[in-house]
């Protein structure tokens, strides 16, 4: 066999072995991670009906239509942003009712005035239910105007506009911030994180 012969065998060998070892490294490479779609994930298990009756009025009809959608919008909410809110929910039209009110019970009751029948009024009695201003375990954690559960404290002091060092209001009803305690406080920034801090509140066990 002549020199240039060896040589481009050699050279051959050489190639050979280098684009193994390229596929062999090729093949230990981990897999990208798989970024889960977040926006798909259902997290939280609330559930609502309406209780109607058989032939309604137009008022009825109207009210019933308004509910509905702040319902949706508001267990929506819920659902999204925490996996620790749950129960089935009563919803009724009352008009002895002055605005809205919610029971650990799971029963909300919408009165006639419209100006209530909102997403952010929902998401303020949705609260309720699930134990805000309505349990024992409430009354324990709110000590001199503030409320102490650990785990709600921590999720609110890593929200950037409320900083390591934020407190949250409460009273033998309501919290704040992000009570959705008023109208005026309606954002849809603020239902998320009213939704967030009331499932913290469950894992405090209210």
């Amino acid at each position: 066999m002549n020199f240039y012969a060896l040589s481009t065998r050699i050279a051959g060998l050489f190639l050979f072995f280098a684009i193994l070892s390229c596929q062999k490294e090729q093949e230990t490479l981990p897999e990208p991670e798989k970024i889960a779609d977040v926006s798909a994930q259902v997290q939280g298990t609330l559930t609502w009906y309406l209780v109607t009756v058989a032939n309604p009025t137009a008022d009825q009809q109207d009210a019933y239509n308004r509910i509905t959608a702040a319902m949706n919008a508001a267990v929506a909410m819920y659902n999204a942003q925490t996996p620790y809110c749950s129960g089935t929910l009563r919803v009724e039209y009352n008009t002895s009712v002055a605005t809205a009110d919610g029971n650990v019970n799971g029963t909300i009751r919408f009165g006639s005035n419209r100006t209530y029948m909102t997403q952010c009024t929902a998401q303020h009695e949705i609260a309720h239910t699930q134990g805000v201003g309505t349990t024992t375990r409430w009354s324990q954690l709110v000590v001199s105007g503030k409320f102490t559960g650990a785990y709600t404290l921590a999720m609110l002091r890593t929200f950037p506009e409320d900083g390591p060092n934020a407190t949250l209001s409460a009273d033998g009803h309501s919290f704040w911030p992000y009570g959705l305690n008023y109208n005026s406080e309606w954002t849809t920034l603020n239902g998320q994180r009213n939704a967030i801090l009331v499932g913290e509140m469950q894992r405090d066990g209210v």
